[in-house]
This record gives structure tokens, C-alpha cells and sequence, in this order.
């Protein structure tokens, strides 16, 4: 009895050794998730914590992480059995952000300056109620049913959609959302962030303060391959910087996100690994490169970098309810933390449906609209400028000029010049467990 008890003894401890070996280096990562998600949610979104605990961080080993949160403070305490504690603080302005377990400096609190001003305008050029229209093409029934089916039914989690809206020739045509969520929720984009970083550049190359052809001038590269590098390599993923996009386990992406306290500067330290223009590989550390480093270098005054994504972009179309989070430093996360809500993600969308036109007034050149959907080279017709593409039929029963900002967990903003559509869909589930090219095609078959 007393072998039996000790050899079970044995393989308990074995077997607690070795969970704790496989998974103690990715608790960090998964209480810095928790403690960012949780803080974003609560002070940014309004949610309550248990809804953001049971619908943003119940997959993997998030349900493991205890979360105290501070209101006072504006913070957010994670950990797992009291290892690896994380805590995130709510900045105004900044958004929510990871402090580093051995800070250099207190970070930057420069705040972006923001002009809400009211538009009497209907949507989307303005806050009034859009004026009622009457599109005979239009199969009202088949719409309904096309945005019904998106949804789940009462207590399933298949399809995880928030929220859908559907907008044709610049009139919502079709709206819904999940119980605690409506019109006025802001959600999380992750990587339709990418997008906004991209359309930054394009506000630039139409001022005429870059070259998006010419070399990036990086001091760090100047004497390697790595020199040759262009913004255009840069924007179309297409540089041969290595890096590793595993949300899985800990790699470079996961490891910035989520330990890094100045995240432009993590693809930066990369080698070349291939050869720019013909190696594309997706990397959230790129669009940090040119959001979080380039960018700040081009505009150099910190306030002035803070100011123009807002100023040039999200308030000057009347993304009035949008934040893109920063760093530690103040830094935008460019590849994946942007807010807004669904009415106004769909306004970014119109945007790119009128290549750069907002009411009369062009905030980038059309061109820029032709370069984010023209293909890269490698990426097999499915990726252009920080944008996904449908130029190699990948959604067989969607039109292939097709071009749309994506997200983690299936969001997406797709715009369709060709049949003068957006439409929007926020969720918690992605392609393929969502079939998005049956979801497209039949808002798209419901007009004639």
C-alpha cells in the first residue's frame, strides 16, 4: 500500500512538473491578456467585468486568471494562483496599457488633443438620422434573413457575431446586435488596426511628407541588407524581416504584445531573413515598426504624432468614438488595438468605397485606395496594403474586388466598390468555424 501511495505520489509530482514546465513561461502572457483585456472593457467600453471574463477571455487559459480591479485607480491586477502577476492602468485618451515589470522611465502622458464637433448631417456624414430611402432592388426579406443567420440562436455560442450592419450607396440598410451590445458599444478591431495604420501613410504620401517607394533610412540597417527596405516593403508585409505570428505559445508577437515596452521597436532588432519584395509574411510586428517608430520619427514632435491620427483621420470622418491604445511610452499599438463602434468602423470602410472622397473633401489620394487592394507579391491574391483581399477568389461567392480590414476573432470591415457596399461584422469567431463567404454572399444576393 505504502509503494502504491508513493508511486502515485511520484507521477502526481511528475505530471505537476511538467505543466508547470510547459505552460508557468506563458502565464505572463496570458495574465498580461487578461489584465489589458479586462481594463480596456471595463474603463474604455463600459462593460461589466463579468461579461468581458465569460466573452473575451474564456478561450485557452485565460479562465485561470484572477482579476482585481481597482476603479479608483483605474487598474486592473491579474494573476494565476498568485503567479505572475500582471497589472494594466487606464490612461484617458491612451486607452489601456500594460506596465513592464521593471519600467525604464514613467512612460509618456502626453494626451491626444480630439475635435468631437457635431455635424448636422445624416449618417454617415454627420449625427442626425439618415433620411429614409427606398431601394426597390433591395429583397428585404432575404437582408433580414442573410443578418439573422450571422447571429447565434438563444444560449449557443457557434458563430459569436456582436454585430452586423450592412450599408449601401452611404444608407444602413440593415442592423443588429447581441444582447449588451448596440449602437453605441465601441470593439475592439485587433488587426483591422493594421488598416488605420496603413491609411495614416496614405494621408502622408498625399501631403507629400513620404515616399512610400523610397527607402526607409533606418539608422540601425544602414549597414546590411536590410538598408534596401522600403515603406512600400513594409506596408505590403513584404520586407523579409523575420518574425513569428504564433498567438499560440510565446513568440514575437505574443512576447510584444504583451511584455514589450516600446513595440515599433521589436521588428526593428529582426534580421532579414528574405528578400524584400518577394517574401511576404504577415507580421503584427511591422505594422508596429511604421505605427509605433517610423511614423513618430516622421512626425517627430511626440503631441504632433499623438494629434494626426485624429485630427487627419478618425475625428476628420466622424470616428468620434474611436481610441487606438498605446504602449508604455505612448506609442500606437498600429497592429491591433483600435476601438470603435460598429457605425463608425463601417464609416472607415466608406471611406476606402469612396477611395479617399468624405463629403466633397479627399483625405488621401484615390490611387491610395488601388495600392492597399492590389495584391502583394507571394501572398497569392489575398493580401494588398495592410489590407485582405479577395483578388485570388478565396471567398469563391463574393465579388473579387472584394477588399476588407480583418481582425482576430473574425472582424471585419469589407468594402465592395462594385456593388457600392460595406458591411461590417463583429465577433468573437472567425473564418473558417464562421463561413464569412456564405455571410457575404447572401447580403450580397439580397440586392438584385
Amino acid at each position: 500500500m505504502k509503494k502504491k501511495f508513493i508511486a502515485i505520489l511520484f507521477l502526481t509530482v511528475g505530471a505537476l512538473t511538467y505543466l508547470i514546465l510547459s505552460y508557468y513561461p506563458r502565464l505572463t502572457i496570458v495574465t498580461g491578456f487578461s489584465a489589458k483585456s479586462v481594463a480596456s472593457g471595463i474603463f474604455f467600453a463600459n462593460r461589466s467585468q463579468a461579461s468581458i471574463e465569460e466573452g473575451d477571455n474564456d478561450f485557452s487559459l485565460l479562465p485561470m486568471a484572477e482579476n482585481e480591479v481597482d476603479f479608483e485607480e483605474r487598474t486592473v491586477r491579474s494573476s494565476i494562483i498568485n503567479f505572475k502577476n500582471r497589472k494594466a492602468v487606464y490612461r484617458d485618451g491612451l486607452g489601456a496599457t500594460l506596465l513592464p515589470e521593471n519600467p525604464s522611465g514613467s512612460g509618456n502622458m502626453l494626451r491626444p488633443n480630439r475635435k468631437r464637433s457635431k455635424v448636422n448631417l445624416p449618417y454617415p456624414y454627420g449625427d442626425l438620422p439618415q433620411k429614409d430611402t427606398v431601394f426597390g432592388e433591395i429583397d428585404q426579406e432575404k437582408l433580414v434573413s442573410a443578418i439573422n443567420n450571422a447571429f447565434d440562436q438563444v444560449e449557443k455560442r457557434e458563430k459569436g457575431t456582436r454585430s452586423v450592419l450592412v450599408v449601401y450607396k452611404d444608407q444602413i440598410i440593415g442592423e443588429k446586435y447581441a444582447e449588451g451590445f448596440d449602437e453605441s458599444t465601441p470593439i475592439l478591431g485587433w488587426s483591422m488596426t493594421k488598416s488605420i495604420t496603413a491609411t495614416i501613410y496614405g494621408i502622408l504620401q498625399k501631403k507629400g511628407r513620404i515616399n512610400i517607394y523610397e527607402k526607409t533610412g533606418v539608422a540601425e540597417w544602414q549597414n546590411d541588407a536590410r538598408a534596401q527596405i522600403t515603406f512600400d516593403n513594409l506596408l505590403q508585409m513584404n520586407s523579409g524581416l523575420e518574425w513569428n505570428e504564433d498567438y499560440a505559445d510565446i513568440s514575437d508577437v505574443t512576447s510584444m504584445l504583451y511584455e514589450a515596452e516600446e513595440m515599433g521597436k521589436v521588428q526593428l532588432e529582426k534580421p532579414q531573413t528574405g528578400k524584400a519584395g518577394e517574401s511576404w509574411n504577415y507580421s503584427s510586428g511591422t505594422s508596429n515598426l511604421l505605427a509605433g517608430y517610423l511614423l513618430r520619427n516622421i512626425l517627430q514632435d511626440h503631441q504632433t504624432y499623438l494629434d494626426f491620427w485624429y485630427a487627419e483621420l478618425l475625428d476628420r470622418i466622424g470616428m468620434h468614438s474611436a481610441l487606438i491604445e498605446t504602449d508604455f511610452h505612448g506609442n500606437f499599438v498600429g497592429s491591433s488595438y483600435a476601438w470603435a463602434t460598429t457605425r463608425d468602423w463601417a464609416k472607415f470602410g466608406l471611406l476606402y468605397l469612396h477611395q479617399g472622397n468624405w463629403n466633397w473633401e479627399q483625405i488621401f489620394d484615390p490611387e491610395w485606395a488601388d495600392y492597399v487592394s492590389t495584391p502583394t507579391n507571394g501572398s497569392n491574391g489575398r493580401y494588398g496594403g495592410h489590407f485582405w483581399l479577395n483578388a485570388g477568389g478565396h471567398f469563391p461567392d463574393v465579388p473579387r474586388d472584394m477588399y476588407s480590414a480583418n481582425g482576430f476573432q473574425g472582424q471585419t470591415v469589407a468594402i465592395i466598390p462594385s456593388k457600392d457596399l460595406v458591411i461590417v461584422r463583429m465577433g468573437l469567431v472567425e473564418d473558417p468555424d464562421f463561413d464569412f463567404n456564405h455571410f457575404l454572399s447572401e447580403v450580397i444576393n439580397s440586392i438584385k
